[in-house]
This record gives C-alpha cells, structure tokens and sequence, in this order.
C-alpha cells in the first residue's frame, strides 16, 4: 500500500508542480508532512539541507531521500520515477501542441499569466522554510546568527552575484564557528 501512496503523492507532483524544483517544495512538504506523517517538519527541513547539497535538480533528490525514508531501495526508486514520469509524458505532447500553435497570441498571453503564480509558488516554499527548525537561533531573545547569515548570503548572491558555491561554503563555516 505504501508503494501505491509514493507513487500517487510523487506523480501527482510531477504532474502539478510547475515552475521546477523549489516550486514543488511547498506541495512536497504538504503531502509529506502535513498529510502522510512520513517525516516531522525537523526531518524534512534536514532532509531539504541534504537534497539542495546534492547534485542534481532539489525536488528529484527531495522525492528519492523521501522514497528512501519510507520505504528503502525501492521506495527512492518508485519516487524519482514517478516525479519524473508526468514531465516526459507531458513534455511531448506539449512540444507537439506548441510546434503547431507557437504563433497563437491567446497561447502566449496563458504563458505570460502562469509566471507570476510561478513566483508566488516560489515564495511560499521560501516562506514555509523560514521556521525554527531551518533557522535553530530564530526569535526574540535568540543571537538570530543563522538569520544574519541568510540574509548577508541573499544580499551577496542577489546584488553583487557572488559564485552560490561560495556562499554555501562560507556559510556553513560561518555556521559551525558562530554557533
């Protein structure tokens, strides 16, 4: 049964989670979380850490440390796959639909209307994440180092484009030494 339940959380993910990886985080952490118990906020905020480390796309490793969690070898197996699954299903026919309709203005204004409720997805993943268990020393009468660092590390990265790997590194040394 729980096999069944991985790959129906995992393809209907796929299935409905525009706009890539950190899109899909919110509706990962729902259904992981909130609704099949699998992993506390605290093991899925650790588990994120581990799975934006990772080479490769974060909602692929999320959905293979999830399946692996669950239900072992097989279980990661079953939830790369079926996240994947609807993407390559779907990739074609919408290739297919867009060769023949690229030139459709009420296509082109649908697509100019989804980007704004990509942010918005992207938004409410940052958001959910800024909790206790992401940042240990958050709130009133804590030293809110980790939060200091979160935003030095956002102003580095958004305003003077500093190289990410830098970031991480120096943030977890930071991290480690202030803490």
């Amino acid at each position: 049964m729980v096999y069944l339940e991985l790959f129906y959380v995992f393809f209907k993910i796929g299935l409905l989670g525009f706009g890539g990886g950190y899109a899909m985080l919110s509706l990962i952490q729902f259904e992981v979380v909130d609704h099949f118990g699998w992993m506390t906020i605290k093991e899925f905020s650790d588990m994120l850490a581990i799975s934006q480390m990772t080479p490769g796309p974060v909602s692929i490793n999320t959905a293979t440390y999830v399946g692996y969690v669950v239900a072992g070898i097989p279980g990661a197996v079953l939830t790369t796959t079926s996240l994947c699954l609807p993407s390559v299903l779907l990739m074609y026919l919408v290739v297919k639909f867009l060769m023949k309709n690229k030139d459709n203005r009420y296509l082109q204004y649908v697509l100019s209307g989804l980007r704004p409720v990509l942010g918005g997805l992207i938004l409410a993943a940052s958001l959910m994440l800024f909790n206790k268990e992401s940042f240990v020393d958050f709130g009133r009468g804590e030293n809110n180092i980790s939060v200091l660092i979160f935003m030095a590390s956002f102003v580095a990265l958004y305003f003077f484009k500093v190289n990410p790997m830098l970031l991480i590194v120096v943030s977890g040394i930071l991290g480690v030494a202030l803490m």
